[in-house]
């Protein structure tokens, strides 16, 4: 019974959470990611933010996957339970001192909060394995193709 009680209760929130979810569009995002400071973070190019956003959730902020060990990932971002956020059932280390259900919402200013925090760690843009399979080394410019924006000239530079 009480397993129970968590499954339908779990699922009331991811409810809620979803209602006000979005997906985002590829130009609108650029845009968001611009504003919020992310064009040259730590060496990295909207396009990098954007490839790998649509490798991890198609830019879908209530995107939720569940992990073999029993973590989750959240969000946009994708946002892992063990290590970012809290979500209330897996141990976390919850570096960006949120709710995991915080990452679901159409507002996205906490979510790039805390993806500069993971692009600030040792593991940089690599913590995320789809960054690393399909972004880093190729060229990004069409991730941003007709999109306006105005980016730095040195945030294009390209990652091993």
């Amino acid at each position: 019974m009480q397993a129970w009680s968590f499954v339908v209760l779990t699922l009331a929130t991811l409810m809620i959470s979803t209602v006000d979810a979005k997906i985002y569009e590829r130009c609108e995002l650029a845009m968001k990611l611009q504003k919020a400071g992310l064009d040259g973070y730590r060496g990295y190019s909207i396009g990098d933010w954007l490839c790998m956003a649509h490798y991890e959730s198609g830019y879908d902020t209530s995107f939720v996957d569940h992990n073999p060990d029993g973590s989750s990932e959240y969000g946009i971002f994708q946002l892992n339970s063990a290590w970012w956020c809290n979500n209330g059932i897996t141990p976390t280390e919850n570096l960006c001192h949120m709710e995991c259900r915080d990452l679901l919402n159409r507002h996205i200013l906490d979510d790039i909060m805390c993806a500069k925090r993971v692009v600030s760690t040792q593991n940089s843009m690599s913590a995320w394995d789809s960054w690393t399979q399909h972004c880093s080394g190729h060229d990004l410019s069409e991730w941003i193709k007709g999109c306006d924006v105005h980016l730095k000239t040195d945030s294009r530079k390209m990652h091993p």
